[in-house]
């Protein structure tokens, strides 16, 4: 286990820690295993452990925020219409999610048997060449130690974490959007996720397997393998991933929720495609919604409203759910008036009519 100052030394070096960049000799390059963050756990496994105990204790959170009632105003839906409107129980989602987790699993350690061992040894060399190269990257990290390590040690994974996020993005847009234009897909896989019609964080995961596999597995290990990421980058990618599906799904806004607040694609914007009149549309997920802007799928009903606020907010949402329950309500009303006084004039008797 590493200890506790060598952790805060590696986030905030001192000038000695830094001193060999400064050196007029090279860094002896020494390439050894890397070690694992907890010991007798490899980094490539806890990268598939840490994403389910965070998706389930995540999921619980919400789950207690619910049956305790502690976000009332800040719910979505009203509680009632878990129950009266989703057509799945909550055992059949939870059952079908760890079914994914296993799935998931076992393919990611399939995955994790064909890496290569992390290794260590370079860093120090590596660092040392970029200082004393001309590079253009140099000039812009001013030659300056501590920028040339933050750079080295820190933006360079920010970077390839970023890249993750948006092939998971473009990945889950063309494939979930291709679920909704075919129609046998929709119907054989798709459709059994759109069950919930008012999403709750248990079921940010509870797909069709194959969908799930395709969906989320396949497009986290392609983020993995184009971004070249190590372990550790996996663990941050996989994890915040799943954080971010879950508060999707979570049926709150919450303004002190940060996902919701540096996201766009957030869980009122995913809301909208749960619901039968925006299910053509708002396809991104999970982090950015500039697919759907490409595409022209972004759902139009808070176009001038987004233009003024830059953002959904819950009241204005909720507005927009009843004005529209209260439309159809009324539709209801006079469909069935039209039919009713339709047949009354067709039950009088003949002798009457002629009158």
């Amino acid at each position: 286990m590493t200890s506790i100052s060598s952790i805060f030394s590696y986030f905030i070096p001192s000038p000695s820690d830094l001193s060999f960049l400064n050196s007029k000799i090279e860094p002896a390059v020494n390439i050894h295993k890397q070690h694992d963050l907890i010991e007798g756990i490899p980094d490539g496994i806890l990268a598939l452990i840490l994403p389910v105990l965070v998706y389930w204790t995540y999921s619980t959170f919400f789950h207690i925020v619910d049956i305790y009632h502690l976000a009332e105003k800040y719910r979505i839906h009203p509680s009632e219409e878990v129950l009266s409107r989703n057509k799945v129980s909550l055992s059949i989602v939870i059952r079908d999610v760890i079914s994914q987790h296993i799935i998931q699993s076992i393919a990611g350690f399939v995955f994790y048997k064909l890496e290569p061992t992390p290794m260590t040894g370079f860093e120090k060399n590596d660092m040392w060449n970029l200082k004393n190269s001309n590079s253009i990257l140099n000039l812009i990290l001013l030659n300056n130690n501590y920028l040339i390590y933050f750079y080295y040690n820190f933006a360079t994974s920010f970077f390839k974490i970023l890249i993750g996020f948006l092939i998971i993005d473009t990945w889950q847009f063309n494939l979930h959007r291709l679920m909704h234009i075919n129609k046998y897909l929709y119907k054989r896989f798709h459709s059994r996720h759109h069950r919930l019609y008012v999403p709750y964080a248990f079921g940010a995961l509870f797909n069709d397997p194959v969908e799930g596999f395709l969906l989320d597995t396949v497009g986290a290990g392609l983020a993995s393998l184009i971004g070249n990421l190590t372990p550790r980058e996996n663990i941050i990618l996989y994890c915040f991933s799943t954080m971010k599906t879950v508060d999707d799904h979570c049926g709150y806004s919450l303004p002190f929720d940060l996902f919701q607040i540096f996201f766009p694609n957030n869980s009122l914007y995913h809301d909208i495609h749960h619901q039968h009149f925006g299910i053509k549309s708002n396809f991104s997920q999970p982090f950015f919604t500039f697919w759907d802007n490409l595409f022209g799928t972004t759902y139009h009903g808070f176009d001038s409203y987004k233009e003024e606020q830059k953002q959904i907010t819950l009241d204005k949402y909720k507005q927009f759910l009843k004005e529209r329950k209260q439309i159809r309500v009324k539709s209801e009303i006079s469909n069935h008036q039209d039919i009713k006084e339709y047949s009354d004039s067709d039950d009088e008797p003949d002798s009457k009519k002629k009158n």
